[in-house]
């Protein structure tokens, strides 16, 4: 088992030579409680590495969501996004709301059910991105950056609309949207809502700005949140 990396297996093992309560089971139930042990043992790990490499600002659950009526979440909305088949089939999402509604949070969420279900998760302030990428126009790797962007199942852009765009910033924006449109899902979190989105990304250039939002808005969910500050009801 040590040869084989089977850690889970030795685990197992080692708790039935200490616990006698397992010497009265059979050879194959004893064999099946390390089989399933190892079995739990690389789900977790896995997990565990998905979510370091997801870096999501928040450690938010499906579990833990607030369904307070004032805040417009649906139960039966957020069951049936919990099964993750609308990351499969490359869906968007869209979350908008005032600050501190919980935007980030229901996202983050949403990422970490993403990464249960074994697909490959990252979080992004949409601001520090851009920056990175127009970083990335210096050294020649921005190409290398999108097609790694492109391969994630699920990419959380958090902050959209909280800072002026560049026209640079736009075309890298375009170009991120349209190597994921219809192939990988896509988390938008945005105060701003999305019929005012046009203006916010015209700057002269309209064409840009429908491209931009055909790619993000097309074929998505859209969660409205409403109410109170979160971060008020807990300070």
């Amino acid at each position: 088992m040590v040869t084989l990396g089977l850690d889970g297996m030795i685990m197992s093992f080692d708790d039935q030579m200490r616990m006698p309560n397992f010497r009265d089971l059979s050879f194959e139930e004893r064999l099946s409680h390390m089989l399933d042990n190892e079995a739990l043992y690389r789900e977790n790990k896995r997990l565990s590495r998905l979510l370091k490499a997801a870096k999501l600002r928040e450690q938010a659950t499906m579990e833990d969501l607030d369904y307070n009526p004032k805040r417009g979440l649906d139960k039966s909305v957020m069951a049936s996004l919990s099964s993750c088949e609308w990351i499969t089939r490359g869906q968007n999402m869209i979350i908008t709301g005032p600050t501190g509604a919980g935007k980030t949070w229901l996202a983050c969420a949403l990422g970490n059910q993403a990464c249960r279900k074994g697909l490959k998760t990252k979080f992004f302030r949409l601001p520090l991105l851009l920056e990175d990428l127009s970083e990335s126009h210096k050294d020649a790797t921005f190409i290398r950056k999108v097609n790694q962007l492109a391969r994630f199942d699920i990419l959380i852009l958090d902050d959209f609309g909280l800072a002026k765009l560049s026209a640079e910033s736009r075309r890298d924006l375009l170009e991120v949207a349209e190597a994921r449109s219809g192939l990988k899902s896509t988390i938008i979190t945005t105060q701003l809502p999305v019929d005012k989105w046009h203006d916010f990304l015209s700057s002269g250039n309209p064409t840009a700005a429908d491209a931009i939002i055909d790619r993000l808005t097309g074929n998505s969910h859209r969660i409205v949140l409403k109410g109170e500050s979160m971060r008020a009801r807990n300070p």
